[in-house]
Order: structure tokens, then sequence, then C-alpha cells
């Protein structure tokens, strides 16, 4: 009896046996790479399909248009944000100042590690605000963890009164000022590394809440 020989198939780039979620994501991620190494101008589904090794009507399974595909690059930076945030907050003192430290630190650094989806997230690209997501997959907001260190601050008596959310807005400001700053290369730090880009992100989210402590105007303040 003659012994079948054996042989290896390899899938060609089109042949690529992706499931239903690793498409998805394998798009995403040649969309960021993209993104980073040509610009925006350079981003098409079919560029983009190209670079994920499919055919140019495989994206049209999970993205209508372009600005779906982008949709979904940010949705992923707003997760990632989230995560990093509370990470660093988790791992900081207990205490609602040191808490809004580490959210605003971690929200350059999320930038810095993340210029691409940075750009994305906050850039001209949607016709109507995103909505937040919801449901578990979501992970924590970005800014109701901001909103919430504020509300606490206030509550313990160490930040000024009023509302919560027009403080936050302030403390988003800057530190997305500062993230701003960094992903566009505009200071000297940007090109020194994440090092130095944490250490002035500590510096500036300290001023940030000393500009937002409780004054004597406010009551008795011990200068924190």
């Amino acid at each position: 009896m003659a012994t079948r020989s054996k042989r290896t198939l390899k899938a060609t780039p089109a042949e690529k046996p992706y499931h239903h979620g690793d498409l998805r994501q394998a798009l995403v991620d040649a969309a960021v790479v993209l993104i980073t190494e040509e610009g925006f101008g350079a981003l098409s589904l079919r560029e983009v399909a190209r670079r994920a090794g499919v055919t140019h009507a495989a994206p049209y399974r999970h993205f209508a248009d372009k600005e779906a595909l982008l949709e979904a690059v940010a949705r992923e930076g707003f997760r990632t944000m989230g995560r990093e945030m509370r990470q660093r907050m988790d791992s900081a003192p207990d205490g609602p100042l040191e808490q809004l430290c580490a959210a605003g630190v971690a929200y350059v650094l999320f930038a810095v590690r993340h210029p691409p989806h940075f750009r994305v997230m906050f850039g001209p690209h949607f016709q109507h605000p995103l909505k937040p997501e919801a449901g578990p997959e979501a992970g924590p907001n970005a800014f109701t963890l901001l909103v919430d260190c504020i509300a606490s601050g206030q509550a313990a008596g160490l930040l000024r009164g009023g509302d919560a959310r027009a403080l936050t807005l302030t403390a988003w400001s800057l530190v997305h000022g500062l993230a701003s700053l960094f992903v566009d290369r505009q200071l000297e730090e940007a090109v020194q590394g994440l090092e130095a880009a944490e250490a002035l992100a500590v510096v500036q989210t300290r001023l940030l809440i000393t500009g937002l402590a409780r004054t004597d105007a406010d009551g008795n303040s011990d200068g924190r």
C-alpha cells in the first residue's frame, strides 16, 4: 500500500483563517501602525486591508467606512486610558489628592505611550462626539475618574467647593494640554523619554492641585 505523502500548507494572506474577532482587531492594529508611520492622509480601508494581509473587501465585514474604523481605534484608546489611570490610582497612596495626581500623570503618560490613539480619540475625525461605551468591557471612564477624585477632595475639605464637574474641566484642560504638547513634540522633555515625561507630569499635576486647593476664603486651609 502506497504511503500518502504529507505536505505543509501555508495560507496566503487572503486565506488567513481569521476568526470573527481576530480580523477586526487585526484591522484596528494595522490602522494604528499606518497612522504612526504615514499619518492620517495615508489611511484607507484598502491600505489597512493590504497591511493586515486580507482582501480589499474584508474590512467591510466589520467597518462600514473609514470613520467606523477610526471609531474602533478611538474606543480602544479610551479603554486603555481608563485602565491605565485606574491602575496607577490603585498603586498610589490613599487620599484624594494623591489619587488625583496619579490620575493626571497616567493621562499624560497614556498619550506619550500611545500617540496615534490619542490623536484619533481627540482629533476632528467624527461627525458626532463619541458616546461613552457601556457594559463591563468598557472599563473605567477617564473623565468619571477625575470627577470622583475632585468630589472626594471636596468632601475631605482639601479642595475648594463648587461644582465638581467645573473643577474637573479645569483639571482635564491642564493634563490634556500637557499631553497634547508631548504628542506634538512641542516640549524639550518629549524627546527625553518616558521618565522625563513622568517627572514633568508630576510637577504640573501637583501645581494644578495647589491651584484647586481650598483657600482661606473657602474656609480653614492647611496650605495643601
